[in-house]
């Protein structure tokens, strides 16, 4: 079962048809360059943040940011994207992307990313819309900070939809829910530490002295909320691999199904069934 062995990384072939470097729509390198594009817009986005922060408010201020967790969130996605887009080129332009010639804790490491930026952002885009924000005030008081917020709160989301929807990827194991709980475990102590050392909460339901006995309420709240999350994205991503792949026959773009006499989707499912124990690929 996969949770006999949380560190297991298994023996079966690593993405034998890569699927991390394709899609069932796009030609590589045109998936590359949206990668390209979403991962420059990101890091864009949280450098100007940093930049424009420093100016106002302080560097120090700005360092604060490291606390939160949609600015965590986002400086996965970047890092997701460059890696992401990385690979892809690599594909397209020698066959063999880097990601196939990296070790298996790496590749392992790779596709909880993977699973991490298309479940988180939907987290941080509900508790951010849906607890924090202010309905009762005026739309963010400057161009800036409403163009920040949309990007960190909304086009989130919209990235993580891309990577459902056009990638050639197959759902996640569902280890990874396990993983991705372990990592909110983390930011809360993060949070705590924050706290401790720097005087602030960064979320306010964090603070025991304004919800009282609720705080309790809400950490359990959004851990389930990861769970259901990731098993509503699992289920995305199955049905987008059913519809495309076993109904469209849409098995990718440029995709090699066969080398050397090898059926290399046979291969693949042959990986996905000796697989079972594997935590994180």
């Amino acid at each position: 079962m996969v949770f006999i062995n949380p560190f297991a990384f298994g023996t079966g072939p690593w993405d034998p048809s890569n699927r991390f470097e394709t899609s069932w729509l796009l030609p590589p390198f045109v998936l590359f360059v949206f990668r390209f594009l979403m991962c420059l817009y990101a890091f864009i986005t949280l450098l100007f943040n940093i930049g424009y922060e420093c100016q106002t408010d302080g560097c120090w201020e700005a360092g604060n940011n490291f606390s939160y967790f949609t600015v965590l969130t986002y400086w996965g996605i970047a890092f997701y994207f460059a890696f992401a887009a990385l690979h892809t080129v690599t594909y397209a332009t020698t066959g063999t992307p880097l990601l196939d010639r990296w070790p298996r804790p790496l590749q392992a490491l790779h596709a909880l990313l993977f699973t991490s930026v298309t479940t988180l952002p939907f987290l941080v885009t509900i508790v951010y819309w849906g607890i924090l924000y202010d309905y009762g005030s005026a739309w963010f008081p400057t161009v800036y900070s409403g163009w920040s917020n949309v990007s960190q709160h909304a086009l989130n989301s919209v990235f993580a939809l891309f990577e459902i929807i056009v990638s050639c990827v197959r759902p996640a194991p569902w280890i990874h829910a396990f993983w991705l709980v372990f990592i909110m475990a983390l930011y809360l102590a993060l949070a705590y530490v924050t706290h401790a050392t720097k005087g602030f909460y960064t979320y306010s339901f964090l603070d025991p002295t304004k919800v009282h006995s609720l705080v309790a309420a809400y950490v359990f709240g959004i851990g389930i909320a990861t769970i259901l999350i990731f098993a509503i994205v699992w289920g995305l991503v199955w049905v987008r691999y059913w519809v495309t792949e076993k109904k469209m026959g849409k098995s990718g773009k440029i995709r090699r199904p066969r080398i050397g006499g090898v059926d290399l989707y046979e291969l693949e499912e042959r990986g996905q069934q000796n697989n079972t124990s594997l935590v994180l690929k």
